[in-house]
């Protein structure tokens, strides 16, 4: 008898889609933190603590940057 829905299949899709889109989500909003409080102590010349948030910023960017090549990667190989 044929299965109309494949149920692990779509159960693995539906975590990882969820995952993917909460942990990108969170990874940016750390990106937008960083290159905020970046701004904030530059302007109040901290600067190791704005080095610390820029840097905290760019591996935010690096993440980021990542998660949207992994998507195109996959997306284009099915």
């Amino acid at each position: 008898m044929a299965t109309v829905v494949e149920t692990k299949e779509l159960f693995d899709t539906v975590v990882a889609s969820l995952v993917a889109g909460i942990g990108v989500t969170t990874v940016f909003a750390i990106l937008v933190f960083g290159v905020s409080r970046s701004a904030d102590m530059v302007r109040n010349e901290r600067p190791v603590a704005a080095a610390a948030a820029g840097g905290l910023a760019v591996i935010a960017f690096a993440v980021v940057t990542a998660a949207i090549v992994l998507g195109i990667v996959v997306m284009t190989q099915k």
